[in-house]
């Protein structure tokens, strides 16, 4: 058994339960929002669909004529929806069944938006499918769920076509092991369901190489509004500024100022990055198959 192992909690409710305890906590409804579990479902596809996040992966993506995209850990469907409203045929993988959250909620979004999106309920650590079957795997906040890394990944290099693309974005990452309960704390759910977890940065990278995959870039989580959304870049300097300029009169409006300077933004996130050791900060990765 792992560390990571050792430090889940047996669940006290389901996925469905947390989320419908969430969607019932007037205080947790900017949350909700940014987890694009609202409701009208279609809605919150569409909002996703025209967000500053879904703008940056899609700058990723090949042309989407004849393509075939794998959305894997589609939870309610919306990455799957903007998949499929950009042209890719879709199939989107979720082992949950649930109405709210899971796959018959992903059914149930594809009728109303009558757009074409196959679903498999299944884990991802066994895919259902031909070795090259698909162009694009996308995983958006599903390695640390996963409970082989490393197996899970060589099933996504076996299922992608050789030049196929991973992305796998918004991932939890840790500086150290013992790291791993502070992450646990601060979430807003773990402490119901007990589903949460994170690695240290270079298990993400070497499980990636492992699988086969050439690992072209890693994007740390202020380099892209795919780690960033809700916030964009400059709701992340507004951010840093009031954290930083809180003890200094007048210091936030002045380090807010400094970062907005041209060629500034991109020095400082650099320099960030070597001290940023938030628990659960968010990393995504781009990789292909040879």
């Amino acid at each position: 058994m792992s560390s990571n192992d050792s430090l889940q909690r047996t669940p006290q409710v389901t996925w469905e339960q947390a989320v419908t305890d969430l969607l019932q906590r007037p205080d947790k409804q900017d949350l909700v929002l940014a987890a694009y579990y609202d409701n009208p479902a279609l809605e919150a596809a569409k909002r996703y669909w025209r967000s500053a996040e879904w703008s940056a992966i899609r700058a990723y993506l090949p042309p989407a004529g004849g393509k075939r995209a794998l959305d894997v850990g589609a939870g309610r469907g919306i990455a799957s929806f903007a998949f499929a409203k950009d042209g890719f045929s879709v199939t989107a993988l979720e082992p949950d069944p649930s109405a709210l959250v899971g796959a018959a909620a992903i059914r149930a979004l594809a009728a109303e938006a009558g757009v074409g999106i196959r679903v498999e309920e299944r884990m991802s650590e066994a895919l259902p499918f031909a070795d090259g079957e698909f162009d694009v795997v996308f995983a958006r906040a599903v390695l640390h769920h996963t409970r082989d890394l490393e197996h899970a990944c060589r099933q996504f290099f076996r299922v992608l076509k050789p030049g196929g693309l991973l992305l796998a974005v918004r991932e939890h990452v840790i500086s150290r092991p013992e790291d791993l309960q502070a992450f646990f704390d601060i979430h807003p759910l773990h402490h119901l369901y007990g589903g949460e977890n994170a690695f240290l940065l270079e298990r993400y990278e070497n499980a990636i190489r492992a699988a086969g995959f050439s690992l072209d870039q890693v994007i740390a989580p202020l380099d892209s509004d795919i780690n960033l959304a809700p916030l964009d870049a400059a709701g992340a300097r507004d951010e840093i500024a009031k954290r930083v300029g809180s003890r200094i009169p007048g210091g936030r409006t002045l380090t807010r100022g400094v970062l907005s300077f041209p060629g500034i933004w991109p020095v400082a996130r650099r320099l960030i990055r070597g001290f940023d050791h938030r628990p659960g900060r968010l990393y995504s990765f781009v990789a292909r198959r040879p």
